[in-house]
């Protein structure tokens, strides 16, 4: 499985794969970045193929990606949809700590970046149950 690292700023978003050099993709929003990335990967492996290079582990046959964002980033991509104080409610995490976050005041531990992204499942998973 590949690991693609997505980054945002200013709601300009670039990823890259860990672990390979060369493979880089930009793009306007997050299902563009993903686009682009499995493009920029199709790319890079037909290059190697046709100048006779070995392909990196895990660029064999069928590619699984893994789109991750730190915390920074993804308070970056919701400001505005999400409060500071909408968030508190949804993980615990104090305002005040959540804006350091977002403005890469300090970066969370851990624990705290698994307690945004279970907050955030548990949304998407009861947005999902709603049927209007």
């Amino acid at each position: 499985m590949l690991k693609a690292t997505i980054e945002c700023i200013n709601h300009n978003y670039s990823a890259y794969i860990d672990g390979i050099d060369g493979v880089v993709a930009t793009g306007s929003s997050l299902g563009e970045i993903k686009q682009n990335m499995i493009a920029a990967l199709d790319a890079y492996i037909e290059t190697c193929k046709e100048l006779g290079c070995d392909l990196p582990k895990g660029l064999e046959g069928d590619i699984d990606i893994t789109f991750t964002m730190d915390v920074k980033s993804l308070l970056s991509l919701y400001n505005g949809i999400f409060s500071k104080s909408g968030l508190e409610r949804l993980t615990g995490i104090n305002q005040k700590q959540l804006w350091h976050y977002a403005k890469g005041k300090s970066v969370p531990r851990k624990a705290q970046i698994l307690k945004i992204e279970k907050a955030l499942h548990r949304l998407g998973e009861e947005l999902l149950s709603v049927h209007l």
